[in-house]
């Protein structure tokens, strides 16, 4: 199969990027099939990315395992690294240790904690219940059974839409248990707010801040999140930094776009080539586990 026919198909030549992402790695991307439209399936997404001479991608669903299609694709398309992961909203069991023994033992690489459906999220929302990673103060008992099988498979665990204070909860916890790659999601988005004065504080636990194109601001509006990013970046350091899409909504651009306007922003803004690099090509390699 010409996979270049599928770019053209279904983008025409729109899909070039204004800077080079030959070796980037993209941690957060979602794609059809899913519970809602997508700007990408899986397979366009995949081509996309080796198009672009991208280094891997990740694959995020809100409601299902990603880690088995990513091995497909993986198949399909063996000059890039195509890998998915396990969010732990209702769909799958909530905080479920059997769900995700499965999801590591099929290839996952990250352990997203609830998302949408986390209390927080609801409470977010206006929502009442939701999934609850953090009660009274303490992780509940599921969730440091699932902590101990991220460690002992030294995946990346992803704090989804947890609050703050759960966070940090969350965090401390993990990293009691051995816990070495973790990934602060989007820390800027509405779901988290996490204030740059907190950030500052858990970065000290080594971990990652994903910053990402576009926050949802309601009524399925988006709004480009390039200068809080730089901010954060700047504030807290490269040091501790992801760049990520969170692409895939039909409101926002073609993945490759997106992507290229985020890295062309912040290298206008004075970041240095090296940082920038740091930030999209070797940390998030690091995470994955890449050479």
């Amino acid at each position: 199969m010409n996979w270049d026919e599928i770019i053209v198909k279904n983008f025409g030549p729109e899909f070039e990027p204004e800077v080079d992402l030959r070796g980037i790695v993209d941690l957060h991307i979602h794609s059809a099939p899913d519970i809602r439209v997508r700007r990408h399936n899986d397979i366009e997404i995949a081509a996309l990315a080796r198009k672009v001479g991208a280094r891997a991608i990740v694959i995020k669903s809100h409601v299902v395992p990603t880690m088995d299609r990513a091995y497909i694709l993986q198949q399909l398309m063996p000059e890039i690294g195509i890998y998915g992961g396990i969010t732990l909203n209702p769909q799958v069991g909530g905080i479920n240790p059997d769900a995700v023994e499965v999801a590591i033992f099929q290839g996952a690489k990250i352990v997203w904690l609830p998302t949408m459906h986390s209390s927080n999220g609801h409470q977010a929302a206006g929502k009442p219940g939701g999934v609850e990673s953090v009660i009274d103060g303490k992780v509940v008992p599921e969730l440091v059974e699932v902590l101990k099988k991220i460690a002992a498979s030294n995946i990346v665990l992803a704090t989804g839409h947890l609050s703050p204070r759960e966070i940090f909860i969350v965090v401390e916890k993990a990293k009691e248990l051995g816990v070495e790659k973790i990934l602060i999601n989007h820390p800027e988005n509405r779901f988290v707010n996490m204030t740059l004065a907190d950030q500052k504080e858990l970065s000290g636990y080594g971990v990652f801040f994903e910053r990402c194109y576009a926050r949802p601001i309601g009524n399925g509006k988006y709004e480009l999140n390039f200068a809080d990013n730089l901010k954060a970046i700047e504030s807290v350091g490269y040091q501790s930094t992801i760049i990520a899409t969170d692409g895939g909504q039909v409101e926002n651009p073609i993945w490759s776009i997106a992507m290229g306007q985020h890295l062309k922003f912040l290298r206008q803004a004075g970041l240095s080539q090296e940082s920038i690099d740091q930030m999209i090509r070797v940390f998030p390699a690091r995470l994955l586990g890449l050479s």
